[in-house]
């Protein structure tokens, strides 16, 4: 499958504020700003949004919205800490006007998307555009479950095809990114490194790529920003 001739998306999932700035300087087009990546990412604190807002200068930014680690069922009580959370990052200050939006799943006790539940969690994000995270990937039927994310109204996908990574799950990407046929934006995720993006992106046909790029700072993960140029590079090479 051929590249797609729309400039490819790099957004670097980071666990703090300086990691944002470490991706931003390194030429990233967007963060995924989380807490407790050993978790796989929850809500970061009110405090860490503002102030990414306040200093990015260029770069998009969404927002995990999960309010605890562990599996992706949402109970009554962590859905309205989740629209709460909504509420609040709405009401931020933006004030370098950066694409803002927020990432959000759920699915229920049979193993499919809560819909109720994400359809609340849109509606609350407003004109804030959604991701829904990999959760999508423990869902059997993903096609399915692409045409109910698409008829909620969210805006993309964070996916690696159900697969361990995002090359082995590449035609799977390749069908569902098809089968969305611009409705909706399917993001690559899953192992994705400088040495690889590429292959990813010629086999899938994507035009956005998510990735962590971690380092040991401190016994504290951090964003190592030459991992980030070499994706980039990588990518832009192409």
């Amino acid at each position: 499958m051929s590249r797609p001739e729309l400039p490819t998306t790099v957004e670097i999932c980071v666990g703090d504020v300086p990691s944002a700035l470490v991706a931003e300087a390194a030429g990233a087009d967007r963060v995924e700003l989380c807490a407790d990546l050993g978790q796989g990412g929850t809500t970061p604190s009110l405090g860490a949004v503002a102030v990414t807002l306040r200093l990015l200068r260029r770069v998009g930014v969404r927002v995990m919205v999960r309010p605890r680690g562990g599996d992706f069922r949402v109970s009554a009580a962590e859905e309205q800490v989740m629209l709460a959370d909504i509420e609040a990052i709405r009401g931020l200050p933006n004030p370098h006007d950066l694409a803002l939006g927020v990432v959000v799943g759920a699915v229920d006790e049979r193993g499919g998307l809560d819909l109720p539940v994400l359809g609340r969690l849109v509606e609350a994000a407003g004109p804030m555009p959604v991701t829904i995270h990999k959760a999508f990937d423990e869902i059997e039927d993903q096609f399915g479950a692409l045409e109910e994310i698409i008829s909620l109204g969210a805006d993309a996908v964070l996916t690696s095809g159900a697969a361990p990574t995002a090359l082995t799950g590449a035609e799977r990407l390749a069908a569902l990114r098809r089968q969305a046929a611009g409705r909706l934006r399917v993001i690559a995720g899953g192992g994705i490194r400088a040495h690889n993006v590429r292959e990813v992106l010629a086999r899938t046909g994507a035009s956005e790529v998510h990735l962590r790029a971690p380092v040991d700072r401190d016994g504290r993960e951090a964003t190592d920003g030459d991992q980030v140029r070499q994706v980039v590079a990588a990518v832009r090479a192409g």
